[in-house]
C-alpha cells in the first residue's frame, strides 16, 4: 500500500514527527485498519525523498506507543485499536467489522501469531553484539557491594559532565589503550553518542566566539556513514555536507573546498566501509584543522577494542597538539547496548563555552549505573572481559572468511582483521544484472537490493552498503538561511562521489556458529 502524505520542513517540526502524526492520525480514524501492511522503510523513504532513518524512527515510535508491530523480514502492521479512547464510535466499529473478516482468534493483532511453517532468519546484521558471554554474576557482586556500603552520595545530585571517579578512570583507560591525551576536566559522560552529538550540537550550532564562525555551520562526512549521527547534527541545525572520500578515507581537498568547518571521521574503522585512515592522511585532517579558528575534527571511536591481527590503530585524537579534535567513544560495542554509557573529551579552549551553553545539562547516565562501570573496569573485570571477547570475535571472523572462499570470485572480502562485520563488494557487476536482458544497466543501489532480495529468498537477512548513504538532502541548506556561508561549486574531480562496487554489509558477532555456517552456505546457494 501506499501513504499520501506531505511533509513540510519549515513548518517547525521535525519530519519524523510529521510521518509519526500521520499515521497515528490514519489509525485513530479507522482509515488504516489493524492488520494492514504499511510500507517499508526503504519504500516509504524514497517516495518522500528522505533519510531511510527517519521514517524508522517514526515507526519505532508507533512501534513503543502500540500503533505497529514491526517483524524482521516481514513487514510493519497496524494493530488492534479498540483500546485507544479517542477512537471515534464510528470508526471503531469499521476497525472491528475488518477485523472480523479475518477470524476472531486474531483479533488483538493478526500479524502477531507465528506461522509454524515459517523458517528462522539468519539476521547478519552488522550493529549486533554478542551477549551469551556478558559477566553477568561479576556485574550483579559490584552492584550488591555498592547498595550494601553507606552510598548515600549515589542518590544525589552529582556533577552534569559525569562522576570525577568515573572520569578519571576513563581518562586512564583512554590513555593506556588509546594514547589520548585528556584530563579528567575535558570528559563528558552521556547515555549514548546520540546525547553527546546533541549535546555538541547546543555547544557548536550556533555562535560562542564574536566571530560568528558557528553560524550556519557545515559538517564534512563521508557517504556512506553512520546514518544515525547525521540524522542528530541535522536536527541540531547544522547542513550536512557529503565529501569525496577515496581508499584512506575522507579526501583533504574535497574537505578544503567544502566551506566545512567540522568534520565528522571514523578514522579507526570507518563504518560501513571498513578502512583505516592512513598516517598520512591523519595528518593532512590535523593541518586542515588546524589552519583556521573554530574548525574542529569529531572522532568517533565506537568499535576500537576490536583488533585481531597487529598492533591497534592509534586514536586520531593522540596525534592531536593544537586542541582540533573531539573525541567520541562507547562502552555499548564493547560490553552492552542497555549500558548506554558513552564519552566526549572535549578540547580545552571549548570547556569555557561548554560550561556556559551547555553547563546547564544534568548527566543523563543514573550515577549508580556510573558507579557500577567504574568498579568494573578499576578492578581488572573490562579488561579480562575484552581479552575474552577479543577470543571470542576472532574466531568467529576467521571462521566466516574462511566460509566464504567460495564466494573469492565474485566478491572481494574487506574489513578484515578488525571490528564486527565485513564488506562484500561485487567484483564484476558491469558484466552482470543488467536490467532486462541487454537493455540499460542498473544502478548500484539496484544491484544490492538484487543481492539481498536473493539472500532472503533463502532465509537469509544481510545489508546493502547503499542504505548507509547520505541522501542528496543532506546537502540541502542549513536551518540558518539568513547566517547560512555561501556556496561554492566543487570541481567534478574534487567533490563528486568515489564510485563504488556495489556491497553488502555481513555482521557476525551476535550469530552462533552452527548460524555463521548454514548462513553462509545459504549466500552461496543464493549468489551463485
Amino acid at each position: 500500500m501506499e501513504l499520501n502524505m506531505e511533509l513540510l520542513p519549515g513548518n517547525g517540526r521535525h519530519l519524523y514527527e510529521q510521518i509519526y502524526e500521520y499515521i497515528r492520525g490514519e489509525i485513530r480514524s479507522g482509515k488504516l485498519l489493524a492488520g494492514e501492511r504499511l510500507p517499508s522503510t526503504r519504500q516509504l523513504a524514497a517516495s518522500l525523498k528522505i533519510a531511510r532513518t527517519t521514517v524508522e524512527l517514526a515507526y519505532e515510535q508507533l512501534e513503543e506507543e502500540g500503533y505497529l508491530v514491526i517483524r524482521r523480514g516481514s513487514g510493519a502492521y497496524v494493530c488492534e485499536t479498540q483500546n485507544i479512547p479517542s477512537l471515534t464510535e464510528e470508526s471503531r466499529k469499521s476497525a472491528e467489522i475488518n477485523i472480523d473478516r479475518n477470524s476472531q482468534t486474531q483479533r488483538s493483532c493478526p500479524v502477531l501469531q507465528e506461522n509454524p511453517k515459517r523458517k528462522t532468519e539468519i539476521d547478519f546484521s552488522p550493529r549486533t553484539i554478542d551477549m551469551s558471554m556478558f559477566p553477568y554474576a561479576t556485574w550483579r557482586r559490584i552492584l550488591r557491594g555498592i547498595l550494601t556500603g553507606d552510598r548515600a552520595d549515589l542518590f544525589r545530585r552529582g556533577d552534569p559532565q559525569g562522576d570525577p571517579e568515573l572520569r578519571t578512570t576513563i581518562a586512564h583507560y583512554l590513555h593506556l589503550s588509546r594514547g589520548c591525551h585528556c584530563d579528567p576536566e575535558q570528559i563528558v559522560i552521556g547515555a549514548g553518542n546520540d546525547y553527546l552529538l546533541m549535546v555538541l550540537g547546543i555547544l557548536l550550532g550556533k555562535s560562542f566566539s564574536n566571530t560568528d564562525v558557528h553560524q550556519g555551520v557545515r559538517i564534512g562526512m563521508e557517504s556512506p556513514t553512520y546514518l544515525r549521527a547525521a540524522d542528530v547534527m541535522r536536527s541540531m541545525g547544522f547542513s550536512i555536507e557529503p565529501i569525496a572520500d577515496d581508499e584512506s578515507g575522507m579526501r583533504t581537498d574535497a574537505l578544503e573546498e567544502s566551506d566545512c568547518q567540522l568534520a565528522y571521521l571514523m578514522p579507526a574503522r570507518q563504518f560501513p566501509t571498513g578502512v583505516v585512515m592512513p598516517y598520512p592522511r591523519r595528518a593532512e585532517l590535523l593541518s586542515w584543522a588546524a589552519e583556521k579558528a573554530g574548525r574542529y575534527l569529531i572522532e568517533d571511536d565506537y568499535d576500537s577494542e576490536f583488533k585481531y591481527r597487529g598492533r591497534p590503530v592509534p586514536s586520531l585524537q593522540s596525534m592531536d597538539a593544537g586542541g582540533k579534535v573531539i573525541y567520541l567513544g562507547t562502552f555499548s560495542k564493547s560490553i552492552a547496548p542497555a549500558i548506554r554509557v558513552s564519552y566526549l573529551i572535549l578540547p580545552k579552549d571549548l570547556l569555557p563555552a561548554f560550561h556556559e551553553k551547555a553547563g546547564f545539562l544534568s548527566c543523563t547516565v543514573p550515577r549508580l549505573d556510573q558507579a557500577i562501570l567504574n568498579e568494573f573496569i578499576q578492578k581488572g573485570y573490562f579488561e579480562r572481559y575484552l581479552n575474552r571477547m577479543r577470543n571470542h570475535y576472532r574466531s568467529k571472523h576467521d571462521r566466516m572468511l574462511e566460509l566464504l572462499k567460495p564466494l573469492e570470485g565474485k566478491f572481494d572480502i574487506r574489513g578484515q582483521g578488525a571490528g564486527l562485520h565485513l564488506v562484500l563488494h561485487l567484483k564484476n557487476s558491469d558484466a552482470c544484472l543488467d536490467a532486462a536482458g541487454g537493455q540499460e544497466k542498473i544502478g548500484q543501489d539496484e544491484i544490492e537490493q538484487k543481492l539481498a532480495d536473493a539472500a532472503r529468498a533463502q532465509g537469509v537477512i544481510v545489508y546493502p552498503l547503499s542504505e548507509q548513504k547520505l541522501p542528496e538532502e543532506f546537502s540541502s541548506q542549513a536551518i540558518f538561511p539568513e547566517n547560512s556561508c555561501s556556496r561554492q561549486k566543487l570541481p567534478e574531480n574534487s567533490s563528486s562521489r568515489r564510485q563504488v562496487s556495489p556491497a553488502i554489509l555481513l555482521g557476525y558477532a551476535a550469530l552462533t556458529e552452527e548460524e555463521i555456517r548454514e548462513g553462509t552456505q545459504k549466500l552461496i546457494q543464493a549468489w551463485s
